[in-house]
């Protein structure tokens, strides 16, 4: 049977960066557009040219993509021609080969928000279009609020998506802009449409999240018959984001009935790379990765009960709805309370640990990492800290080095400009060979900024490691999370720490105690622990 094609449209560059917080460099957006042709994607909105210097920047340098380069704008304004008019005109300059126009289809914006007539505003759709299409350029109409306008008024509406149509759109997206559509609504609306004369393979969907529904409602457009999908990486988007490419790709390519019915850009083999891009552009936002996001998180092939862990073990069907391999995923069995030594034994396997059935390790193993987390500790992320927990019970735990003691101190005071700034100090000890070396370390960056205590301890800690000292050169402390796991005065400070090396590993590690830089200072001699262990291994 012949597939269908589905046209992919990333509004990442656009519509993400409208989200609270985010503000693309041109550099990262050039990055983030590469990632997304290797990807497979259709078309790449890169912005707004003439809106803001970066986007334009953005289409001046952009890069060579498979993808269509897409320019995005806004009709016409009334009372001018498509030919003179300069906003338009920024946008036709950006020299794309395909370019979107958003223009109001909803009668109450028009009228309220714009302050014109139906007919001017059918009159500012048509003319935009015919004036792209007239350049030999692909023309795409973004109908903005337009199941909210087919609610108020559905004549008026489908006049709007005629004029596009008319007037030689090759694509027409039908926005729910407000995010408040949902997916049963979303089909009978587009089955309408059709049916009035706009057939489905002109037909896009571009849905936001505000209900949770963005992913469900573009699903249930292309049963109607849309054939573009709209949305972002990670759901990126302002208020509660949009549709998230990295939830309906997998779900298109590997679930039933869209990967027989439907094919898309994106092939098997490069949707492996799917979790590489999720967490690169999280690399760039400097955000940390949402654990439980759908296909690419880090979560999202975990399993901590001790039964699940067991029947996963026989075969990962009876918990995995797909192999994670095939979204650039792995499976994780963590550690936890709730674990049993099918668990254990599993996880001891990943780190290279073949351990029998009955070896009387294993029981005082669990116990101790049981032990643990009624102290406040967890081993569900923290992994590198629980295999050495493991290995210390299993005898196979070098001591590399003695912490022989610490010390950190905080100072506020004015510098000579008369700010008021904070610094830290710490001092380590440890002995290494038999030799005791002491370290002093500020945390003041090569900036002038205070980095805190525990940054301070870190590089005190790493400083002065004797032969030791080469394997972890090219480690760094990338994330530091703090949690209080009891209230009132006996409150407990669990740390958790990532690390990650020039080899692109990236491990956790944990530390509970009363006082958060001691906590810190156990997380962190965990993270040296285990590079040491995977690089530095001789004792």
């Amino acid at each position: 049977m012949t597939k269908t094609r589905l046209s992919l449209y990333d509004t990442t560059l656009r519509d993400g960066q409208q989200t609270q917080g985010v503000q693309f460099s041109t550099a990262e957006k050039q990055a983030i557009a590469t990632t997304l042709d290797q990807l497979g994607i259709d078309y790449i909105e890169g912005g707004w040219p003439g809106a803001n210097p970066t986007d334009s920047a953005f289409f001046d340098a952009a890069p060579e993509t498979r993808a269509r380069l897409t320019a995005f704008g806004m009709t016409k304004r009334a009372g001018r021609s498509a030919e003179n008019d300069d906003v338009l005109a920024a946008v036709m300059n950006a020299g794309t080969s395909s370019i979107c126009l958003v223009g109001k289809t909803n009668i109450f914006h028009v009228e309220t928000a714009l302050g014109i007539t139906a007919q001017e505003n059918l009159e500012n759709i048509s003319a935009s279009i015919a004036h792209i299409v007239k350049q030999g350029r692909e023309a795409l109409f973004d109908a903005e609020h337009f199941f909210d306008g087919y609610a108020r008024d559905p004549a008026y509406t489908l006049d709007c998506l005629k004029a596009a149509h008319d007037a030689g759109a090759r694509w027409i997206v039908l926005c729910d802009t407000n995010g408040g559509t949902l997916p049963h609504r979303i089909a009978e609306v587009i089955s309408d449409v059709i049916a009035a004369g706009i057939p489905g393979e002109r037909l896009g969907i571009h849905t936001h999240n505000d209900t949770e529904n963005a992913v469900a409602g573009s699903l249930a457009a292309v049963d109607a018959g849309a054939r573009q999908i709209q949305g972002t990486l990670n759901g990126l988007g302002e208020r509660c984001g949009n549709a998230n490419l990295t939830s309906l790709i997998p779900t298109l390519l590997l679930k039933e009935p869209y990967a027989s019915r439907y094919a898309t850009g994106v092939t098997a083999q490069a949707l492996e790379g799917i979790t590489m891009a999720s967490r690169q552009l999280d690399e760039i936002l400097n955000r940390v990765p949402m654990k439980q996001s759908a296909y690419v998180g880090a979560s999202a092939f975990a399993h901590k009960a001790g039964l699940h862990a067991s029947a996963i073990v026989k075969d990962p069907t009876t918990y995995e709805h797909i192999d994670p391999a095939k979204v650039g995923n792995a499976r994780i069995i963590p550690m936890s309370n709730q674990a049993g030594q099918s668990n254990l034994r599993n996880r001891l396997a990943e780190a290279g640990l073949e351990i029998e059935k009955d070896n009387p390790a294993l029981p005082r193993i669990l116990e101790e990492v049981k032990t643990r987390e009624n102290r406040g500790y967890t081993y569900d992320m923290a992994q590198a800290s629980f295999e050495l927990v493991a290995r210390r019970e299993l005898g196979l735990l070098p001591e590399f080095f003695e912490v022989k003691r610490y010390k950190v101190t905080v100072e506020r005071r004015k510098n000579k400009y008369n700010k008021m700034v904070s610094l830290s100090e710490a001092v380590v000890v440890v002995k290494v060979d038999g030799e005791k070396k002491l370290s002093v370390s500020e945390s003041m960056d090569e900036t002038g900024t205070d980095r805190g205590p525990v940054n301070a301890l870190a590089q005190a800690l790493a400083k002065d490691l004797g032969r030791y000292q080469d394997a972890i050169a090219d480690m760094r402390l990338v994330d530091f999370k703090v949690r209080i796991t009891q209230g009132g005065t006996e409150a407990v400070t669990r740390v958790i720490i990532d690390s990650e090396d020039g080899q692109g590993r990236r491990w956790s590690t944990v530390g509970v105690s009363a006082n958060i830089v001691d906590a810190s200072f156990e997380a962190l001699l965990d993270a040296i622990n285990w590079k040491l262990l995977c690089d530095g291994g001789e004792v």
